[in-house]
């Protein structure tokens, strides 16, 4: 059987890395690249808030090229739309018969519903390489394998702003608030993944200022220790 190939949305965080090795393990697909929305005006991570170099040397480290979708801040919907659609066509370009993307998404139905939507109306089909797994379980498995992550953006409404920038730990498990998700599916906390098995090497970071945006959202800034 021929593997399809296949993009993965990536965020730099820990759900996409495992949603990177569940399609690495998995005969039935070939990861071609990396689909990551960024901050034009910021030069970051949408979301998330990583810078693009670090992005680049995630990527690298990853072994995998980078098919970015880039947005002007603030922006519209029908905007970033728009940017995705033609980051996809530029991707099937690259890669001819390339007609999957996959997500790391766990539980937020309405959330799968619109990427399944997204993809659709330009002929793609989304894959959830860990849709519906236990989320407890899931976090510790990161940990016990290996893998490596820091928070970097957190939801003051939902988590207390000191979490932002700590280390992705079973310690920071064991002390999150009861009602938080461990792996932040409700947008309590991001994360950037920076060392692990899928990593040709780990990144070296140096732990940046912390600021709260929209008196809501707590970043932390990381920077590679050789820039």
């Amino acid at each position: 059987m021929n593997a399809h190939p296949i993009l993965l949305a990536w965020s730099g965080g820990k759900d996409c890395l495992l949603a990177l090795q569940r399609l690495l393990a998995d005969p039935r697909w070939h990861v071609v690249g990396l689909l990551t929305t960024i901050n034009r005006s910021y030069q970051r991570v949408a979301m998330h808030g990583v810078r693009q170099e670090v992005l680049a040397a995630q990527t690298a480290a990853l072994g995998l090229p980078l098919v970015e979708v880039a947005l002007d801040w603030p922006g519209s919907n029908e905007a970033y739309e728009q940017a995705h659609a033609d980051a996809l066509a530029q991707a099937q370009r690259r890669w001819p018969g390339l007609r999957h993307c996959a997500f790391g998404d766990l539980f937020l139905q309405d959330v799968r519903d619109y990427r399944v939507r997204q993809l659709g109306r330009e002929n793609w089909r989304a894959v959830f390489p860990l849709w519906g797994e236990d989320t407890t379980l899931l976090s510790r498995r990161f940990i016990s394998e290996g893998h490596r992550a820091r928070l970097c953006c957190v939801d003051t409404q939902q988590l207390d702003a000191s979490f932002c920038g700590r280390d992705y730990d079973a310690s920071l498990l064991d002390s999150l608030p009861a009602g938080v998700d461990p792996c932040g599916e409700r947008g309590e906390f991001h994360t950037l993944s920076y060392a692990g098995p899928l990593f040709r090497q780990p990144l070296t970071l140096n732990r940046g200022e912390s600021v709260l945006r929209d008196d809501r959202f707590q970043f932390t800034d990381f920077l590679l220790a050789d820039a």
